[in-house]
């Protein structure tokens, strides 16, 4: 079922993550950052595992979890646990998410991690990702354990008791050495894919 959404007068295509084997091997990269650096996959590995998040600058949904994402990102990485976000879209098709514009969006939202541009849109389709904001969470062996929602706020609402799912994965992976076995979709519009 395809379920679409007017935001500013533009319909959207509103998709979910789809489901990806646990266990699936990240997959290298090499990527330029915002800052004209590049990075690949073992810049962002640390020591209890690493994220990657494909996200862009345009979607209402990246825009609406992305103070929480930042919050959460930083907290990891005091958890030695890498973090990257990755921008996969069209960026001819959709200015807003070109490159000056990422650089933009990092410094508006003060990104401390890297925020990479995948311009060929090889890297996306690598992992599978479908969304944005999409998840892939991995362990210190390099593989996926978790693959869903950042938490449980839903579009534009307001929240009182907020379920923090990639940090309570993370914490169930480091102290337990499990895996969460009820894993939420991330939610958002459609990779645009050229």
């Amino acid at each position: 079922i395809l379920i679409y959404f007017k935001y500013k007068n533009i319909y959207l295509m509103l998709l979910n993550s789809k489901k990806v084997d646990i266990g699936m091997p990240a997959k290298d990269f090499e990527l330029k950052n915002v800052d004209n650096e590049i990075y690949t996959l073992n810049d962002i590995k640390k020591r209890n595992g690493f994220v990657i998040a494909f996200i862009c600058n345009h979607c209402p949904y990246v825009k609406d979890i992305i103070t929480r994402l930042v919050d959460d990102f930083n907290v990891l990485l005091k958890q030695d646990i890498g973090v990257v976000s990755i921008m996969p879209n069209d960026y001819k098709a959709y200015p807003e998410d070109s490159f000056e514009n990422m650089q933009k969006f990092s410094n508006n939202n003060n990104f401390s991690f890297p925020y990479l541009f995948d311009c060929k849109q090889k890297v996306a389709k690598s992992y599978g990702a479908v969304c944005t904001p999409d998840f892939f969470c991995f362990d210190n062996s390099n593989k996926l354990f978790y693959r869903g929602r950042l938490d449980n706020v839903k579009f534009k609402a307001n929240f009182l008791e907020r379920e923090k799912s990639i940090i309570n994965a993370y914490d169930k992976m480091i102290k337990e050495n499990s895996i969460v076995t009820k894993q939420f979709s991330s939610m958002g519009c459609s990779i645009k894919w050229r």
